[in-house]
C-alpha cells in the first residue's frame, strides 16, 4: 500500500468516525476536533495494517477492520504508550476514565477463552450504504469467508438499532443487550461459522 492510498482510507475513516457514537463520545470536543477524529483514525488504520486486520472494499468506499485476538492480547503495557498519546491527542483524561470503565465491561461480553475474530471497525461511505448494496454484500461475504477460514467466532457490537437488524439480517445472532451509560442500548453480535444461519434476508 502507497502513501497516497493509506492517507485516502485515513481520510475516510476519519469521516466515518464523526457519524458513530463511540467515537463522538471518545474524541474530546473544542478545537481542532477534526485533527483529534484523524489522529484517532490514524491510530486505527495503522493498527489494523501492522496486525493484517484491514479490509477495503473494491471501491475503497468499504472500509472495516477485522482483528484475529484472544483475552491474552488484552494487555496493557503493551500499547501503553500508545494510549497515552491517544489520551493527550484526542480523548482528554476525563474521557479515558469513562471510556475505561465501558471497554470493560464490552471487553467481557467476548470469550475469556481462545482466539476469535472481533470486527472492531466497519463503515461504508453514504453513496456507497444499504444491506442490498454491493459494497455491504462483499464486505459481509469477506467477513464470513474469514470466519470459516479460520472456524473462528466473528464478534462485533453497535449502538444503532438498524445497524443490529442488518447485522443480524446477514447471518449474525444478537447475544447480548446492554443499557449504555450515554442511554443508547448496545447491541452485542456473534457469527459461528460452525453454525451459520440462514445468511439470506
Amino acid at each position: 500500500m502507497d502513501k497516497l492510498e493509506k492517507q485516502d482510507i485515513i481520510d475516510k475513516v476519519a469521516t466515518l468516525l464523526k457519524e458513530i457514537p463511540s467515537s463522538l463520545e471518545v474524541v474530546r470536543e473544542g478545537r481542532n476536533r477534526d485533527e483529534r477524529f484523524k489522529y484517532l483514525a490514524t491510530h486505527m488504520v495503522e493498527k489494523a495494517i501492522e496486525k493484517d486486520a484491514l479490509i477495503v472494499s473494491e471501491n475503497g468506499q468499504g472500509i472495516a477492520i477485522l482483528f484475529k485476538t484472544s483475552k491474552k492480547d488484552d494487555n496493557i503495557w503493551k500499547d501503553l504508550w500508545a494510549q497515552l498519546k491517544l489520551v493527550v491527542n484526542v480523548t482528554g483524561v476525563k474521557n479515558a476514565m469513562n471510556i475505561l470503565k465501558t471497554q470493560k465491561y464490552i471487553k467481557d461480553q467476548r470469550p475469556q477463552e481462545g482466539e476469535y475474530l472481533y470486527c472492531w471497525f466497519w463503515g461504508i461511505l453514504k453513496e456507497s450504504r444499504g444491506a442490498e448494496t454491493q459494497v455491504g454484500k462483499e464486505m459481509k461475504d469477506e467477513f464470513f469467508r474469514i470466519a470459516h477460514d479460520t472456524g473462528l467466532e466473528l464478534y462485533a457490537e453497535t449502538r444503532g438499532r438498524t445497524n443490529a437488524i442488518v447485522y443480524q439480517r446477514v447471518g449474525f445472532t444478537l447475544f447480548h443487550e446492554w443499557d449504555h451509560p450515554s442511554g443508547d442500548k448496545m447491541y452485542f453480535l456473534k457469527y459461528d461459522p460452525k453454525n451459520p444461519r440462514n445468511k439470506r434476508p
